[in-house]
């Protein structure tokens, strides 16, 4: 009789070898599944490609400096107010006011912001002003935490419209703006530094953790130096910097004053608000315009390239170059030349950018930046390389050189191109919705990536703030600037 002992060892048997097929199964099925994962996490790589970086902290402390009304959203009543504005591009905002539905929104006392094309390119105060004004409970998508005392802040906004004070003045009396008598934008300017300077929040750091919003380039024009130390949010630095012919000996390409003025240690360079709708990646076809510019041929300091440029591409096969303003027919003509064109050039105008640059992603038009000092918004969050093309002035300037490069460019580079724009679109986005900019603004728009990067400055502002404090009295160091 056979021992009860090796009956028993069967199935002891058939489950190992089950236990070791069950282990081998699921082993399987955890590769499997690992594979699967570190394949999306490659398709999630690829799909965010343009950025960089995002911030992984919830919010930056704003104070808002108390500042009368007089100095925000009275200027726009003061603005439509006025019975007629001659300037170009002003038609629409003059049927506005010939309805008087400028006030006719749903939050009392906010007048909208002008449609003129000369101002609404710099409305970035206006919606981030609306932001700030938000009722607390609805900001739960804003990157900025509004705080009552100014002791509680990480930052100090100092609400004034700059833009809407200088181009009141322009409209008004252009012949004093570059003048303090007579000149109520000047005026202003010297009200909100009286008021600002008076505080002891200011006190503290000599303004540097204050934020003015500068992106007109002639706005604050009077009041610079005084706000030299403060954290500025500007479209660029071209306004702020200034040839030295003397040094240069007529040579003025190469040798700029650094001003001290404006730093990327300290400033943020903001968007543009775009005058072009948005244009979904879905609805894009093939596109038949290999490059296309419209705008003023004629600029002044570093523009002069547009000049050359157009002489060297007006006769080109696929190329438009059109003279025009984004008034309502140069409007609908840019929407349709931008959609249907591979590439929009971005030449340097009178400062280094223009809101063409955002009309042109907003059109998925692959922007073409011919603008050897141009800074732009996000760096460091965005990369443009990877929807945008860079062109030295000097290899802009060789004929033929510029459109050969850009017929280079395969079908699928170009698609790839605009895939990564789209990513971006709302990057750019100012308006958020709501009638005078006052309502939850989107988690990936401009205003909450404008406040991020100002949240990024504040290491190297709060160590400015404590050495300034250590200074003897009386000893004064000149500011240095140190851009790139």
């Amino acid at each position: 009789m056979a021992p009860k002992y090796n009956n028993s060892n069967k199935p002891f048997t058939c489950s190992i070898s089950t236990f070791f097929l069950s282990i081998s199964f699921l082993f399987a099925i955890l590769l499997s599944l690992f594979l699967l994962s570190s394949n999306q996490s490659s398709k999630s790589t690829s799909l965010s490609s343009c950025l960089i970086s995002t911030s992984t902290t919830d919010s930056i402390k704003v104070y808002v400096s108390d500042l009368p009304r007089s100095l925000n959203y009275g200027l726009l009543e003061k603005y439509w107010l006025l019975s007629h504005d001659s300037r170009l591009g002003s038609e629409v905002d003059n049927q506005i006011r010939s309805t008087n539905s400028w006030n006719n929104n749903k939050i009392k006392n906010i007048p909208m912001y002008p449609e003129s094309p000369l101002i609404k390119q710099y409305s970035a105060e206006y919606w981030i002003m609306g932001d700030l004004a938000t009722p607390q409970e609805l900001r739960t998508t804003s990157f900025a935490k509004r705080v009552l005392a100014p002791e509680e802040a990480d930052v100090i906004f100092v609400p004034f419209f700059a833009t809407i004070s200088a181009e009141l003045q322009l409209g008004v009396a252009k012949g004093v703006f570059r003048k303090k008598v007579g000149n109520e934008d000047y005026a202003r300017q010297r009200e909100v530094l009286d008021f600002v300077k008076g505080t002891e929040a200011w006190k503290r750091s000599n303004g540097r953790d204050h934020v003015f919003v500068v992106t007109d380039p002639v706005a604050m024009s009077h009041v610079r130096e005084e706000i030299a130390s403060s954290i500025l949010l500007v479209v660029d630095f071209g306004g702020w910097y200034r040839v030295d012919s003397k040094a240069a000996n007529g040579n003025t390409s190469d040798h700029l004053i650094q001003h001290t003025q404006v730093s990327l240690l300290k400033d943020v360079i903001v968007p543009y608000t775009h005058l072009l709708p948005r244009f979904d990646i879905s609805q894009n076809q093939k596109r038949k315009t290999l490059l296309y510019f419209k705008g003023a041929k004629h600029r002044h300091r570093g523009g002069l390239i547009r000049e050359k440029l157009w002489d060297l591409l007006i006769d080109e096969s696929k190329v438009i170059m059109e003279e025009g303003f984004p008034n309502a027919t140069g409007k609908d003509q840019s929407i349709k030349g931008m959609r249907n064109s591979d590439f929009c050039l971005h030449p340097a105008g009178d400062t280094p950018t223009s809101c063409r640059l955002f009309d042109a992603i907003q059109s998925l038009c692959i922007p073409v930046i011919v603008s050897d000092n141009i800074e732009l918004p996000f760096e460091g969050t965005i990369d443009y390389t990877k929807f945008s093309v860079f062109v030295a002035v000097s290899e802009a300037l060789q004929p033929n050189r510029l459109v050969n490069r850009l017929k280079g460019y395969t079908n699928l580079q170009k698609d790839e191109f605009r895939r990564n724009m789209a990513r971006v679109q709302s990057f750019f986005e100012y308006d958020n919705g709501y009638p005078g900019g006052v309502g939850p603004v989107p988690v990936n728009g401009a205003v909450n990536f404008i406040w991020q990067k100002v949240h990024e400055k504040l290491p190297v502002i709060k160590e400015a703030v404590v050495r300034a404090r250590r200074k003897p009295p009386n000893v004064v160091v000149p500011q240095r600037c140190h851009c790139t």
